[in-house]
């Protein structure tokens, strides 16, 4: 069956993954929904721990649900009692450690799961894959003679061979150093709407999963507490663990003016609601909260009357990231352009740069 508008190509239903431990079985994944049109690229963000593994694992069907539902262009693959097996679901999965065939060359490797189609379609669909991941002159050399973002492209390759219906990535990018992962996550973004495949990535970088994904479900003790974009997630957190968990930032006390629908804080003072603009909030009555505030918020400006102490500071290349200490002892960060190096200790100048803010209830 083909999905149609009527209901998603990957559709995750309440489902609960758990594994025996003596005579009980521990759960996992409690009661977690998600759904992605065709060709859409989704993201299970989340700590280590978190289940979101767990929840490939039984898309894969390499894991049986305790309850709820899987399906797959409207064709159930998993529920209570049913779990169709993995080789029959036409969902492909690039492992975390790739998973290569050392005794076959690239070519071979991307061709591994073509074995019934005529050599003149197997050694065509290769080519062009091949070509896709920049490959091409490496297509006679072994795993071991590649680099680690080579063998992730062969591994993208022979996944994408058989055109799966759903395509799973665990992790792809963990073995990668820092500069590389960004920059291929993209690639990978491009290879897959390119070719129209709907994908599912797990990662606990929200770089990777800001730069490929569509929709991000941020994941906590099993459960998916914001399902969203990326933008929502910085900027209208649903609540203090995504605050806390997506970007770089710190809850500033601050008090609410109600008939001036502001809040008011160390730095300056802020609207509270603005319509379409208006984060999240927990309260909407008189007294204090706690107010987000990332390091894009706050400006260095050396004519601000507000000072503030530099506490810590890590250099970024474009950019510094300042530990920065107001007179009362909250501390902010800050980015400030590299061409502005200060010292630990020095005073500099600062103002907010918010339009807006995220507000929870004040925690004592």
């Amino acid at each position: 069956m083909k999905a149609t508008p009527d209901f998603p190509h990957l559709s995750v239903d309440a489902i609960r993954v758990g594994y025996p431990v003596g005579r009980r079985v521990q759960e996992i994944v409690h009661g977690l929904s998600f759904a992605l049109a065709r060709g859409e690229i989704g993201c299970l963000l989340g700590p280590s721990g978190c289940g979101k593994t767990t929840v490939l694992r039984a898309i894969a069907g390499f894991e049986s649900l305790i309850d709820g539902r899987i399906a797959l262009g409207g064709r159930e693959l998993s529920s209570a009692g049913h779990t169709a097996a993995p080789e029959s679901r036409q969902v492909g999965v690039v492992f975390q450690d790739y998973a290569l065939f050392p005794h076959l060359t690239v070519w071979d490797n991307v061709a591994f799961g073509l074995r019934k189609l005529p050599l003149a379609q197997r050694k065509s669909r290769v080519d062009r894959l091949l070509a896709m991941v920049g490959l091409v002159a490496h297509g006679r050399k072994y795993p071991h003679e590649l680099s680690g973002g080579q063998q992730q492209r062969v591994a993208l390759a022979r996944a994408l061979a058989p055109q799966p219906d759903l395509l799973l990535l665990d992790e792809p990018f963990s073995n990668l150093d820092i500069d590389l992962r960004e920059r291929l996550a993209l690639e990978v973004r491009d290879i897959l709407r390119e070719l129209g495949t709907t994908a599912v990535l797990v990662t606990h970088d929200q770089h990777e999963a800001f730069a490929i994904a569509d929709q991000i479900g941020v994941m906590r003790e099993g459960r998916i507490v914001q399902w969203d974009t990326a933008y929502n997630l910085y900027h209208r957190p649903a609540n203090r663990f995504v605050a806390d968990f997506i970007g770089q930032g710190v809850f500033a006390r601050g008090t609410v003016d109600l008939p001036q629908q502001k809040v008011h804080i160390e730095l300056g003072s802020l609207p509270l609601w603005q319509g379409v603009d208006v984060c999240a909030t927990d309260q909407r009555d008189a007294g204090e909260v706690d107010v987000l505030l990332r390091a894009d918020d706050v400006i260095h400006d050396d004519a601000s009357p507000l000072r503030a102490e530099v506490v810590r500071k890590a250099f970024r290349g474009a950019e510094f990231l300042y530990t920065l200490r107001l007179p009362s002892g909250q501390e902010l960060l800050a980015l400030v352009p590299s061409h502005h190096d200060h010292e630990i200790g020095e005073q500099i100048g600062i103002r907010l740069g918010a339009d807006h803010v995220v507000t929870f209830p004040a925690e004592q």
